[in-house]
């Protein structure tokens, strides 16, 4: 047990570390050296093992304090109640147990309502209001002590110099008696308010800005709560009055009166901020349970990409204001309310260990089995490495605290590795000597980066190779899952993919789950199918190296050479392979997008005896090929060539993929002289950088609709 206490003191000391390293970076350098995401994975797992193990929290502890120190660049404000942060809840089982606390406090087990807000990403304000005219306006810094930034909050225009005066019918609609209106009256003529929130950036402006910015060959701002804390920061306020600000009232002090005495219930306060002239979150609702604040969270979570403002979760906390009172503070954050943030597209992880996949060519691919972890919604236990020279990257051991990253569609994706937080038992990774598979020797191409099992009766390539022809993409048979393919090939049905095609419903039915009908549906699948168009044909070979995209212009050339018509449904494959495999190298590296590997794998295969034995087996099958030529003309895209980068707003990738090619657009993986648009989203990667220094024309997301829109 005490070896044990070491080893968690240790981690929680270099825990500490890295927080207080990248916190420090980010509020006083003004430098991001860790996703927001990921830090909140960190400060988690602080706090985690800060409540198990109690004896090691400290008063300088990361979890114990306010993020945030002040700038010398401002006048310091000192708060008349400290900003305080708040705790963060990851699930309902968090959640839960935040409820059961406060009744265990309180000693009795409330039946309150609660008020569930959006969490804004942006930048935490208070503005101070004397007689209705705003005075000044600050930063949260430490939560004690701010910045003074009144001159720059001034240009925002949500954010009014001088209170409305909201009517007594107005005041009476949001259910205050008529002594707590008079009471308010007499405050608003004669006293103070402060109004605390959030000034934001939305998403369409970041997306404006950085477009004038890239013209202008200025840097770009990173996301919009970078944005947002460097336009309150500026010096010049016509820096921050450019950025067109956004601002959004979440709480209100009624000058020194205690929560509750003036308005009882947050849900008021909130309507009263509103009708003070202040901007309020119309999403906001009041919640009779955790499973009604569930239900909210998980609603707002889906219509997360399609709010104008960015948000990372939501803010649950009890309406009933004089509960506040009476639940008060503990360390650093109230008891009375609690930040129920989203699964991040960042957080941090630990690679426990490292396995090797065998693809459908045989190449093996790395992947980092981790410590279970969500991000974006989904819990990911493994993730793909891609090859060694990633693995020597990224700098990894087994055993590292590493930074998964999901973004959109992505599959995760290890993007950092903390190497401060390891322990001295981390392993090395090292490629394998043996097939996983078959234990035949591995290879390694010298010119390439992959290692490869060259045994072409391997049973995971084979196996994957048949997957692959049933997939999606592919022949995309419904039905034709992995468990079911396995089986074929474990029964001695099938070998290689001409034997699909052969299939009887009674050597199907005799399989475990199988019955007669779900044998005649596998049996139906493959037959009304057995024509398939050229590029999902020379997609479902399984080529090294040719994907989906490379797979439609290999087929229009050969098409082309084919002199085939569109329409075409008749097309005998072995014809399709006399015809490649009559091209040269130098022939298939003039197409588009057909680099020199790619043009050596295309001549290899279609030159291979067993290949094109294969294809002779296919055609003597029944299986036949169709052709539809391309609308170019009428289709507004026609010729035109795309790259994606980053993550959209209102499409998935592969949403914006088919909606590019359904109007005539092409899409490729890399950025060239060839290429006519780069569709940058959010957080995007080198690919916008190599556009920039080639001259490539690139575009937002509402650009690419705009194109869209005109087919």
């Amino acid at each position: 047990m005490q070896n044990n206490l070491a080893i968690i003191k240790i981690r929680v000391e270099k825990l500490r570390q890295q927080i207080e390293e990248a916190r420090y970076a980010y509020h006083v350098l003004d430098k991001n050296l860790i996703n927001e995401g990921a830090l909140d994975s960190l400060k988690n797992e602080l706090f985690q093992l800060e409540q198990q193990y109690p004896q090691l929290i400290t008063a300088d502890s990361p979890t114990q304090r306010v993020a945030g120190q002040v700038s010398e660049k401002f006048a310091k404000v000192v708060h008349r109640q400290p900003m305080i942060s708040l705790y963060d809840a990851f699930s309902e089982e968090d959640m839960l147990s935040w409820q059961e606390r406060n009744h265990n406090f309180l000693g009795q087990k409330l039946e309150v309502d609660y008020y569930a807000e959006l969490k804004l990403d942006g930048l935490a304000i208070s503005l101070r209001y004397e007689r209705g005219q705003l005075i000044q306006g600050a930063t949260r810094g430490d939560g004690q002590v701010g910045e003074d930034v009144t001159t720059n909050i001034r240009t925002i225009n949500s954010i009014p110099l001088r209170l409305r005066q909201p009517t007594d019918q107005e005041l009476r609609a949001i259910g205050l008696s008529k002594a707590e209106i008079d009471k308010l009256r007499i405050i608003l003529d004669n006293d103070f308010l402060e109004i605390r929130g959030e000034a934001v950036m939305t998403k369409k402006n970041l997306a404006d800005i950085n477009q004038r910015y890239q013209s202008l060959g200025k840097p770009l701002l990173a996301n919009v709560r970078n944005a947002v804390a460097g336009s309150i920061r500026q010096l010049d306020p016509r820096i921050t009055a450019e950025r067109r600000l956004d601002f959004y009232a979440y709480d209100l002090l009624i000058a020194d009166w205690p929560r509750g005495q003036v308005i009882a219930k947050r849900h008021q306060a909130d309507r009263l901020a509103n009708l003070l002239g202040f901007k309020t979150l119309p999403q906001n609702q009041v919640c009779a349970n955790l499973a009604v604040v569930f239900e909210f969270y998980r609603q707002m979570e889906q219509q997360r990409s399609v709010l104008p403002f960015e948000i990372d979760g939501t803010v649950v906390k009890y309406d009933d204001l004089r509960l506040w009172n009476q639940l008060g503070v503990v360390g650093k954050a109230p008891r009375y309310m609690m930040a129920y943030k989203f699964s991040a597209l960042q957080a941090t992880t630990i690679v426990e260990d490292v396995v090797w996949q065998v693809g459908r060519t045989g190449v093996l691919t790395p992947a980092a089995v981790l410590k279970p972890v969500k991000v974006g919604g989904v819990t990911i236990a493994r993730s793909t490495l891609h090859n060694f020279n990633e693995i020597k990257r990224l700098g990894l051991l087994i055993g590292d605290t590493v930074i998964l990253e999901r973004a959109g569609d992505v599959i995760p994706k290890i993007v950092e590795v903390l190497p401060k937080l390891r322990s001295g038992q981390e392993k090395e990774i090292t490629p394998p000597r043996y097939c996983p598979f078959c234990n035949g020797l591995v290879k390694k191409v010298t010119d390439q980066v992959a290692y490869y099992c060259p045994n072409k009766n391997c049973y995971a390539v084979n196996l994957r190779r048949l997957r692959h022809w049933a997939s999606k993409g592919a022949a995309d048979w419904d039905g034709f899952g992995p468990k079911i393919i396995e089986q074929l090939v474990e029964q001695g049905l099938v070998e290689n993919i001409a034997d699909f095609y052969s299939l009887t419903i009674d050597q199907l039915k005799i399989l475990p789950g199988l019955g007669e009908k779900s044998a005649s549906n596998l049996v139906d699948a493959i037959k009304q199918k057995k024509t398939l168009a050229i590029d999902r044909f020379i997609y479902a070979l399984g080529i090294r190296q040719i994907g989906q995209e490379s797979a439609t212009t290999i087929a229009d050339f050969l098409a082309s050479r084919l002199k085939l018509t569109s329409g075409e449904h008749n097309l005998l494959p072995d014809r399709l392979a006399v015809a490649a495999g009559a091209l040269t190298l130098e022939d298939w590296q003039n197409l588009p997008d057909i680099g020199p590997k790619v043009a050596q794998s295309l001549t290899e295969w279609f030159s291979d005896p067993i290949n094109l034995k294969l294809i002779n087996l296919l055609t003597a099958q029944g299986v036949r090929l169709s052709y539809s030529q391309p609308l170019v003309g009428q289709q507004p895209l026609a010729g035109r060539s795309f790259v994606l980068t980053g993550s959209l707003n209102s499409l998935t990738r592969s949403q914006a993929e088919a909606t590019i090619k359904q109007a005539g657009g092409h899409i490729t993986s890399q950025v060239s002289r060839q290429t006519d648009y780069v569709v940058a989203g959010r957080d995007p990667g080198s690919k916008l950088a190599k556009a920039k220094q080639l001259g490539i024309k690139i575009i937002n997301e509402e650009e690419l609709l705009t194109l869209l829109k005109r087919s």
